[in-house]
């Protein structure tokens, strides 16, 4: 199982600050509860990641929609 490959799982992702001063993840499915608890720092560079990672898609999607635009009607 690698990042790319499908799954038909379907999950809940919760994500805020706990008393003890973590930032926590919590995921839920599959009957399976996973909380995940990160301090400061770390989530924010998670969070660095998250957007680092949605730049590529992006770019990823843009990509695909710019060689489809070259293959099909010539824009006027």
């Amino acid at each position: 199982m690698g990042i790319n490959d499908e799954r038909d799982i379907e999950a809940n992702l919760q994500i805020g600050p706990t008393t003890d001063g973590m930032v926590r993840l919590f995921v839920e499915g599959g009957g399976i509860e996973i909380p995940m608890d990160f301090d400061p720092e770390e989530a924010d560079e998670i969070a660095e990641e998250l957007q680092a990672a949605a730049a590529q898609a992006r770019a990823i999607v843009q990509s695909a929609a710019d060689k489809s635009d070259k293959g099909g009607k010539k824009k006027r």
